[in-house]
């Protein structure tokens, strides 16, 4: 049986959030709104270098301490990878992805009427034939969503479409520093970010996401205002895989985790951090559409929520 990261971690640790505090679910009075997607603009963007401030002291306890990294300055992708880019990608190298060659990847699936939702296990399902051409399962396509960010894409694929690319994947702290904005950004306040810059669940989780931001499940990529950058989806719509070995924490040496050993597969599972949280963050589940959250992903997992983008050196 495989052992699902976002379920078992993301659950026990939303039980332990007091360091912030949400008075009302956000949107969770507002109509959906219709949102135009103009696709986002291609290619990257140049990041200074500078220390960046990496992790909050205030957060999820595998985000602390917050600590100062000097980092180099990089180029960073605007918006996530694409179905379409990725499309290319295949045709152009026959590739096959981890979850084609398992036969399954995991998606999510709100709570059946009349359930009263408890467990993870009643919202994630292993399901055979799931894919980055058919994110839902089998009998679901990407007709129609060429601008939607890739899902179902394990740490192995990410690394061969960069490689074919001629680019990278970004560590931990880049993508951080990149989603506070650079130099001059902060971690953030906590609260759920508004409506018009990232996508994330409004309402109460997981029986009805209202879509106040103009989407319930992922949206195509540059539908939301664009950071100090000119980056979109750095927070919210789906995480996103680093390089980056996951450790419970930023201190220096190493750490031990009860939640992950209680957690892991096996012995020496190669967990990477991942980034950004997803369409399904909510102030009553997860709370991670923060620059300074972060996530422990078997590399060779797949998700509905779980994307790429590419980093580059100068």
């Amino acid at each position: 049986m495989r052992v699902f990261w976002f379920g078992g971690i993301v659950t026990a640790a939303c039980a332990s959030w007091a360091a912030w505090t949400m008075a009302s679910v956000g949107g969770a009075n507002s109509p959906p709104t219709p949102r135009h997607c103009a696709g986002g603009s291609a290619g990257f963007i140049a990041v200074p270098g500078g220390t960046a401030l990496i992790g909050d002291d205030r957060g999820y306890a595998d985000e602390r301490p917050a600590i100062a990294v000097p980092l180099a300055a990089f180029r960073f992708a605007r918006h996530e990878v694409t179905n379409g880019e990725f499309a290319a990608f295949v045709a152009a190298t026959g590739h096959v992805t981890t979850a084609e060659l398992r036969g399954d990847s995991i998606v999510f699936a709100p709570p059946r009427a009349g359930d009263i939702p408890v467990s993870p296990a009643q919202w994630w399902r292993v399901v055979g034939g799931a894919d980055w051409r058919h994110p839902e399962g089998p009998e679901s396509s990407i007709a129609g969503r060429e601008h939607y960010p890739v899902v179902h894409v394990s740490l192995d694929d990410a690394e061969a479409y960069a490689r074919w690319k001629g680019a990278r994947l970004p560590t931990e702290e880049e993508f951080e520093y990149a989603a506070q904005g650079g130099k001059d950004g902060s971690p953030g306040d906590g609260e759920q970010p508004a409506p018009d810059f990232a996508n994330t669940w409004q309402g109460p989780f997981p029986i009805s996401d209202l879509a106040s931001d103009g989407h319930a499940g992922p949206a195509p990529v540059g539908c939301y205002r664009a950071n100090a950058l000119g980056a979109h989806d750095l927070i919210g719509n789906v995480w996103e895989w680093t390089v980056t070995s996951y450790r419970p924490g930023h201190s220096p040496g190493p750490a031990s985790s009860a939640l992950i050993a209680a957690s892991a597969p096996s012995a020496g599972e190669d967990l990477r951090v991942i980034k950004g949280g997803s369409f399904l963050c909510a102030p009553n589940y997860c709370a991670r559409y923060r620059p300074a959250a972060r996530h422990a992903q078997a590399r060779q997992e797949t998700a509905s929520h779980l994307g790429f983008r590419l980093a580059a050196n100068p």
